[in-house]
C-alpha cells in the first residue's frame, strides 16, 4: 500500500498547495485535510485552481492521525503541540511552521514565544534537502525551512563552506502571499499596489534561522536581513551582498564553488544573468546567479524561488519523498 498522509491546516495558501501536490502525487495516498473555520467546505470551493475535490474536516486525531505521515500548516506555536501528539502515535511529521527550525530553545523563545514542545527540538531535522538530505531520509520530524532562509542559504552555502563570508547583507523582495491567507492592512491591495515597502526592521524572525545554518556551514556572522513587500501575489528574489574574508580570491573560484556544490542538485539552477521570480514560478526550483565585484571586493549572489512552492509546499513534499525512500522529484518535478 502507498504511504498515507494528512494535511493539517489545509485552508491556508501553503496547506492548500501541499494538498494539491499530494492529491496528484504518484506514490502518496492523501487521506484527510483539516481546517477550523472552513471545515465542511471542499478545498476546490475555496481554491478552485487547485482542483482538489476533498472536504475539509475539523481535526479528529482518532481518525486523522491514522496515517503514516502528516504535513502541519499551522501557525507558529500552534504546530508544536500537534506535532508532539502525532509523534506519540508514530506519525512522521513535516512541520511548515517555525516551531522546530531553531535548535536552541532560548533562541526560539527570544524571537517567537515560549516553546510548546521543547523535548522535540533534539529530534527535529532542518528540512533543506540540499544541505541535510541524508539526515532527512532517517528523520521522523522535519522542520521545513522558512521561504527566505531557503533562498538565502542556497545562495550562500558554497561561500560559507569555503570560509569566504566575512559579512553579508541580504535584501529580499517578496509577494504578498508570504503573509498568509488572512488579509492585513500591510498586505491589502490598496496598501501594496504601486508601492514597495520594507518590514520586519531591524528584527525579522528569519534572521536567526539564517545565522544558525550559516554557522553550521562555518560562517559565524551577524546577518543584516531586510525583506520588502512588492505588489506580486507570489515569488521571492534575494540579493545577497557578501564581503569576502579573502578578497584576493579570483572570480573564477567563486563560480566554480557554486558549480561544484550544485552540479547534481535537481532543484537548483545556476544562471549567468540575475534571475526574476517568473523564472521559477510554480516550481520547486531555486535559480541562482553569482557576480563577483572586483571594485568592492564583494560577491553579489541573487536567488529566486517561488515562496509558496520551494519556499514551503513543494519543499515539504520533497522532504516527504526523502523520508519515505521515494524519488526526490516525485510529484514536484
Amino acid at each position: 500500500m502507498p504511504p498515507s498522509v494528512s494535511v493539517f491546516g489545509a485552508a491556508g495558501f501553503t496547506g492548500a498547495l501541499t494538498a494539491r501536490l499530494l492529491y496528484r502525487h504518484p506514490e502518496f495516498e492523501l487521506r484527510a485535510l483539516t481546517a477550523r473555520s472552513d471545515a465542511g467546505c471542499r478545498l476546490d470551493e475555496l481554491f478552485p485552481r487547485h482542483r482538489v475535490p476533498v472536504t475539509l474536516e475539523e481535526l479528529d486525531l482518532d481518525r486523522h492521525a491514522d496515517v503514516d505521515a502528516a504535513v502541519l500548516a499551522y501557525p507558529h506555536g500552534a504546530a508544536a503541540p500537534l506535532a508532539a501528539t502525532l509523534r506519540e502515535r508514530g506519525v512522521r511529521v513535516v512541520d511548515l511552521s517555525a516551531d522546530f527550525r531553531l535548535r536552541e530553545r532560548s533562541v526560539y523563545e527570544q524571537w517567537y514565544r515560549e516553546h510548546p514542545a521543547p523535548e522535540l527540538l533534539a529530534e527535529s531535522v532542518y528540512g533543506l534537502p540540499e544541505l541535510y538530505r541524508e539526515r532527512i531520509r532517517d528523520a521522523d520530524l522535519v522542520a521545513n525551512p522558512g521561504c527566505f532562509p531557503t533562498a538565502a542559504l542556497l545562495a550562500l552555502a558554497p561561500l560559507a563552506r569555503a570560509g569566504l563570508i566575512e559579512d553579508v547583507v541580504i535584501d529580499a523582495k517578496t509577494g504578498v502571499s508570504g503573509a498568509g491567507r488572512a488579509a492585513t492592512e500591510r498586505t491589502h491591495f490598496v496598501s501594496v499596489d504601486e508601492n514597495v515597502s520594507a518590514y520586519g526592521v531591524p528584527r525579522h524572525r528569519h534572521t536567526p534561522e539564517i545565522e544558525q545554518e550559516l554557522a553550521e556551514l562555518g560562517a559565524r556572522v551577524n546577518v543584516t536581513f531586510t525583506p520588502h513587500l512588492l505588489p506580486l501575489d507570489q515569488g521571492e528574489l534575494l540579493s545577497c551582498y557578501v564581503t569576502l574574508a579573502d578578497d584576493g580570491a579570483d572570480a573564477s573560484r567563486h563560480s566554480q564553488l557554486f558549480a561544484d556544490a550544485y552540479a547534481d542538485e535537481p532543484f537548483v539552477e545556476l544562471a549567468n544573468a540575475p534571475p526574476g521570480v517568473r523564472d521559477v514560478r510554480e516550481t520547486n526550483l531555486c535559480r541562482i546567479s553569482v557576480h563577483p565585484d572586483a571594485r568592492t571586493g564583494r560577491v553579489i549572489v541573487f536567488a529566486a524561488i517561488d515562496n509558496l512552492w520551494k519556499g514551503a509546499a513543494s519543499q515539504s513534499v520533497q522532504n516527504l519523498n526523502l523520508m519515505f525512500g521515494l524519488p526526490e522529484s516525485a510529484g514536484i518535478a
